[in-house]
This record gives structure tokens, sequence and C-alpha cells, in this order.
């Protein structure tokens, strides 16, 4: 392995030692200070941080750039083969609503997307939303899209500037392109309209950056004067609201990880309170989507664990009147469903693999959209329009480019509206994309897809890029990624371990790496660096790990479990403070969590078993390998103190030799740089990380 040589100095975070007692235990945290007091605010002004805070995360800064000098070349040329796997001019299969088709389209260039309308049949692009012009000026900006309203002459366009995700809220006038003075501050990101254009509803994010509250503007009248339409009073649920393809109701949707709410507001009455449609039930999820005189319902109830779909009159959408149309089928997740005038549709997972199943409302038959590669990924788009036969849908592989069909529900005929251009090139047969099946500790089998040149020895000499997420039941599709084309071409074998707490294996693959048993989602990760091991797709010192996020903390988790089983550990955004995360209920996440990681707070179960995998707080003296971390200031889903006190304390307990890196994007947040380029600089920075522990500079 490579030595990171002639390094300065590491940083050496000061100790201030703060306690914690809960249900009769003390805990000592010597690296509290690094979490700002002011937090909130600094979201929104990152100019007043602490100073001491802003000097050490800039001191992690500059000795990560010392560590990682010499990949400054091989960064490069990276960036220039990813960049060049891009259509820089590229523009979409425009979506026909109405007189109109939308769209977006990228210029040579540019960072952002540009978003456009031509007449529904064709003709002369008319740009909406310049989001390079928006963007001049600006070190971090992301667009939130923009919604048009139904008349088709305004539209709602949202963005933020400083990654904290409170988006700014704006009217345009679509025809002058001129924005009006409304101006929303502090909300989710977007909106949805009246029937009429003349008003809209929208999220509000309180102080404690949660969707709290819903409010009805009425164009042209001040942010202040706005109505509200509901309240949630329960920190522990997200909110959001949506509307209808047929304009007859607006949706409020609450939900934590494991139930959910509805409240409906019909729009022809915009003053009346929302009327719910089940009472929250612990457990109990439910979705809707509107099918003419009737709702249809996913739904777990009544024990349908991988879910079923259910009917109920649009004038009695009270649960009493619920009742099935499509039965729960254990082992078959229905993920998604969406109606339109003649057929019912729904995107179902069976055996770990997506497809499209669509019914015909009149007669009840049902056939199936779905692809023979042996690991593929489907997107299911629909329709803009209520009254169609036709659906979108795209497809691909690890090995095919992403191709976008038209789909005739009636005829059930495909149509290949574009396939993805590799400007650069690119060759499917040079590639081979697996599945295989690692098995795990209690008998279990783990999912894991693969990638690799055709000409790749498979003799344990191959180095290997393990990725893994497991939570949430997010299931990692495998489609196409032109970026890591990189690390194939340079012998890599990219692998993606499909672990427990994804819905891969069904919704029984989620409940069993979650809460109480969220120690197999760490397990499946190194069984799947075992399996690949032993059957010499790679060799433990060969294989670098990486997550982001909820993936982050399973990086640490397994960096305590078994540090010798990985060259190297890329942590992006890590979520590694888990027990001091959960223990405080003001940060923006951490009630709606509960359901997902347990509350350590009210229970002292939920509190040891987070404590007893919590990656910041079971660091060990032990040899850790070569670690990259990174982190974004204004991140309001897992916090920059998260990474820089795990940073730390890694370096602080370490007994080896290999570099703990720390990485704070002090411009952006969770989802790190806003651009579509500057994103591939720093993919290009943890692949070079990747080459250099592994000595394929």
């Amino acid at each position: 392995m490579p030595v990171f040589k002639d390094l300065p100095a590491a940083p050496i975070a000061s100790k201030k030692p703060a306690t914690d007692t809960r249900h009769g235990i003390t805990r000592t945290d010597d690296y509290a200070w690094l979490r700002a007091d002011n937090w909130q605010a600094m979201f929104k002004d990152p100019s007043i941080l602490d100073p001491a805070i802003r000097q050490h995360l800039e001191a992690e800064n500059t000795y990560m750039n010392a560590a990682m000098e010499d990949t400054k070349a091989v960064q490069k040329t990276l960036f220039a083969e990813m960049r060049g796997r891009i259509k820089e001019d590229d523009i979409s299969v425009p979506v026909k609503d109405g007189p109109y088709a939308y769209g977006t389209f990228f210029v040579t260039g540019g960072e952002q997307p540009h978003y456009f309308r031509t007449p529904r049949d064709g003709g002369e692009r008319h740009v909406l939303l310049d989001g390079d012009k928006e963007n001049e000026g600006k070190s971090y900006f992301r667009l939130a899209g923009i919604d048009h309203s139904s008349d088709h002459k305004r539209g709602i366009w949202g963005y933020d500037d400083k990654g904290s995700e409170y988006f700014t809220l704006k009217v345009r006038d679509l025809e002058t392109g001129e924005d009006l003075s409304d101006v929303i501050d502090n909300t989710g990101g977007g909106g949805v309209w009246a029937p009429d254009g003349k008003s809209f509803f929208y999220t509000l994010q309180d102080e404690n950056h949660r969707p709290s509250k819903i409010y009805h503007h009425i164009i042209g009248t001040p942010q202040s004067s706005d109505r509200l339409v509901y309240e949630e009073e329960d920190a522990g649920f997200f909110m959001g609201v949506g509307g209808s393809l047929l304009d007859d109701f607006v949706y409020i949707d609450i939900h934590d990880h494991e139930t959910s709410e509805y409240r409906l507001l019909s729009t022809k009455d915009l003053t009346a309170e929302p009327k719910i449609v089940a009472v929250r039930e612990t457990g109990i999820e439910y979705s809707m989507t509107e099918g003419g005189e009737v709702f249809y319902i996913l739904t777990n109830d009544g024990g349908a664990k991988d879910f079923k779909i259910m009917e109920t009159p649009v004038d009695k959408p009270e649960k009493e009147n619920w009742r099935e149309v499509v039965a729960h089928k254990p082992g078959t997740l229905i993920l998604s469903h969406m109606a339109y005038a003649r057929h019912l549709l729904w995107l179902e997972r069976k055996e770990g693999l997506p497809q499209i199943m669509i019914r015909d409302r009149r007669t009840g038959e049902e056939h199936a959209i779905a692809f023979e590669e042996e690991a593929y990924s489907l997107g299911l788009s629909g329709a803009a329009e209520y009254d169609t036969d036709v659906i979108r849908f795209s497809y691909s592989s690890m090995t095919t480019p992403s191709q976008l069909y038209d789909y005739n529900m009636v005829t059930r005929e495909r149509t290949l509206l574009k396939t993805q251009e590799v400007p650069s090139g690119h060759n499917p047969d040079d590639y081979v994309t697996r599945r295989v099946f690692a098995p795990a500790w209690d008998g279990e089998t783990v999912p894991v897809t693969l990638l690799y040149r055709k000409d790749t020895p498979l003799d344990g000499t191959a180095p290997c890029l393990l990725y893994g997420y497991g939570a949430y039941g997010i299931t990692i599709p495998a489609g196409f990624n032109t970026n890591c084309l990189s690390l194939a071409d340079r012998g890599f074998v990219y692998a993606i371990a499909h672990i427990r707490g994804g819905k891969d294996k069904g919704f029984a693959w989620y409940e069993n790496g979650k809460m109480g048993k969220k120690t197999n989602t760490f397990k499946d990760f190194v069984a799947a660096a075992d399996y690949l091991n032993q059957e010499k797709f790679t060799s433990y010192d060969r294989i670098v790990a990486e997550g982001g996020s909820a993936g982050g903390m399973l990086m640490g988790a397994v960096a305590n479990m078994a540090p010798e089983k990985f060259a190297g550990i890329i942590a992006a955004v890590p979520f590694v403070d888990v027990l001091n995360t959960m223990l405080d209920d003001t940060l923006p996440l951490t009630p709606p969590e509960w359901p997902e990681w347990g509350n350590p707070i009210e229970s002292k179960e939920d509190y040891d078993h987070i404590a007893g995998y919590s990656p910041y707080d079971n660091v060990g003296a032990k040899p850790y390998p070569p670690i990259l971390a990174l982190g974004g200031l204004t991140d309001p889903r897992v916090t920059y103190w998260e990474p820089a006190k795990w940073v730390a304390r890694l370096r602080e307990k370490t007994t080896g030799s290999a570099p703990i890196l720390l990485r704070t994007n002090m411009d952006a947040g969770h989802g790190g740089a806003s651009g579509r380029f500057q994103r591939l600089e720093e993919i290009a920075f943890e692949y070079a990380f990747a080459l250099k522990v592994v000595g394929k500079m």
C-alpha cells in the first residue's frame, strides 16, 4: 500500500470535556464544542460561525489538501474523463401538458439547467428560466425547478443559495419572463397552484428546519398575510403538499418512516379546512392518487407488509370505505402507483428486480413491462395529463446507457425517445454486469451488483470500490453511471451491496435493518466484502468502501467492526454521531428519525442499542485504514460537526499511521456542490483517494 509521505502534522482538536447523563449513564464528549450553539442562524448566514470552529475546519482542509496534493493530476484526468461522457448541450424530451410541452436543457459549459416550453407538437423553444443566469455570482446555487399554473401563464420557481435547504420561492410571468413582486422565504422548495392560477400552497420550514406549516398565498399579497391552512404540531412528522392531475384536490402528506396521514383540500373551496382521510396509526402507511370518481390508495394496512392497492369513492375517502383492487403478494413489494383515465399502474419489485404493472380499469386485464438483464433499473415518470393512454419510463443497467420510452398502455407499443449519449464513446460489450449473492452471518444472502471490464482479471488482484447505503428502505438502483466507468477502466470492480435497511428483497429486508436490528446492515456489508475476497473478485487490501449520509454511518460502523478488511474508506456527509444526534430533539431530523433508529431519550433499550454501534462512540484503539470524510458547512441533514468530531476522535484513538482526512465544503450543504461540473470535481477527488490507497495512481 502506498504511504502518504511528507505530510505536515495533522490538526489536533482541543479537548473540552462535556458530560451528559441519561438513564443513569454518564458519557463524556471531548469534542462537543465543535457543534455551533447558533447553528440555526449559521445555516442562513455562514459568516457568523464561531471563529474557533472555522479555524479548526480550515486547518483540516489545509491538512487534507497536503495529503492529496500528489493526486491533483489524476483528479484533473478523472474530471476530464467524466465530463467527456456528458453531453454538455443535452436536452430532455419535452413532456406534453395542454397546449405546451415542457422540458429542460443545458448549454455547453453551463452548470445549471434551463427550463423551456414549446408548442405541444413542436416548434420554437421558449426559455422560462435560465439557471446559469440566476446562478451568476453565487458560490452555491440549487434550483428547485419551476411549476407552471394550470392556465400556463405563471410559474413558481425556487432556489437555495446557501446549501441549507431553506428555499426562496418566486413567481414568474411565463410570457414576459419577469418575476412578480411575490417572494416567499424559508420554504421546502415548491408550491401547488390553485386551478385559477391566482394563488398557490407551500410548505414553510420552521426555525429548526422542519416543514411544520402549510400556507395559502394569493398572488400580489405579502407573505405575512398568507393564510395558515394546516400546522403539524408533532415534530416527529415530515410534511409536504401536492396536487392531483385533475386539479380537484390539494394533498397534505404527513408522515414519518413508518406512519402516514393524508388531509385533502378540495379546490372548489380554497378557504375550507383540510379533510382527514384516515387518522394516523403507528405502523400504518398509505399514499393516494386520484382516479376520477375514486381515489386509489397504496397501503400496508391489514398486515400487507409488501403493500396492496385499495380504492375508495372521492366523496367518501374514509378508511371504512376502502375496497381492495390489487391484493397483497408477499415478496412482491409495490413501490408506487399512478392512475389515469383508463388505467391504473404501479411499480413493483419482485426478486430484487423492478417491473411496471398496468391494469385496464374497465376490464381488469393486467400486463407487465419488464426487461431481461441480470440487473437493471426502471424509472416510472408517468404522464402530466390524466386523459392519456401514453406514459413514460426510463430503463438502464450498469452497462446500458439510460433509455427513455413512451409506452402506449392500449397497444403495448414502446417508442424509444432517447438514448443517453456518451460523447467520448461507450461500448457496453466491453463491460460485464452481474448480480451475485453473498452469504450473511444468519443464513440470508445479500445481493451484490457488479460492474467490471471483460478483461479485468478475477484473481484477487483487482481493486474494488464497494458502495453501500442500507437505510430508510431506499434501494440503490443498478443503473447506468458514467462516472464509475473511470474506475472500471482502471481495473476496478465496482460493486453495490444491497444490504438490509433497503427494500431490495421486500419490506422485510428493510425491517430487518432498522431499529434494534440495525447491526444487520453493517454485518451484511462486511459479508459482501468477505464474499468478494473469497471469490477472488478482489482482496481485502484492495477494497475501498464508500457510503454517504446514512451510508456514512455504515462506513463508520464497518471501520470499527473490521478495519483490516478495507484498504480505505470514503464517508460522505457521514451520520456518525448517532447517539448524540438522536438525543438532541432540537436538530431538524431527530424526532422524525426516531422510528428509524429508536428514541434514546425515552427508551433505555434504544439508548443501549444505539450506543452499541454509534460510530463516534465506538471508535477504539485499533489501526484504522486511510479514511476520507466529507462534510458540508450548512448541511441541515448531517450537520458538519458529525464528521468533524468523528475525525478528531479517530485521529486520537488510531494505533496505525494511515491518515484520517476531513474535507468540509464551506460553501455547500448535504448534496455537496450544486453545479453539474462542480459535482464531478468532488467525485474525481473521491476517486483519486480510492486510486491512491490501492496504489493505482
